[in-house]
């Protein structure tokens, strides 16, 4: 793949992640606003009806990947050593996988003491 393709499709990447994020953030934006839960239970039982969760497991990939995207340009555009750039990058990467898991775990917990 040339480098002008790998850019055009981390642009691509950054819009269709982006379309995503505002949409399912505008929905549990309003959700939150128009009919907040009461308690800790009603949260739990809303975010694990089938939909929220799936669209909660969706959410994470994407918006890690939205972020990545967004931090990897960053570091290419200004970390100009090599190896600065990769260590920065790596550990940036490990803490998105731990986070993502993380957050994964969290929704598939709530699924499971419902």
């Amino acid at each position: 793949m040339s480098r002008r393709a790998s850019g055009l499709k981390a642009w691509f990447l950054q819009r269709v992640t982006s379309v995503y994020i505002a949409l399912f953030g505008g929905y549990v934006l309003l959700k939150l606003v128009l009919s907040p839960p009461a308690d800790h239970a009603a949260l739990a039982a809303w975010v694990s009806a089938p939909w929220v969760a799936v669209g909660l497991l969706l959410l994470i990939p994407l918006l890690l990947l939205h972020a990545w995207v967004g931090i990897r340009d960053v570091f290419m555009d200004y970390m100009k050593p090599i190896a600065v750039r990769a260590t920065a990058m790596t550990l940036v990467g490990f803490v998105f996988l731990a986070s993502g898991l993380w957050a994964a775990q969290a929704i598939i917990a709530v699924r499971a003491f419902q």
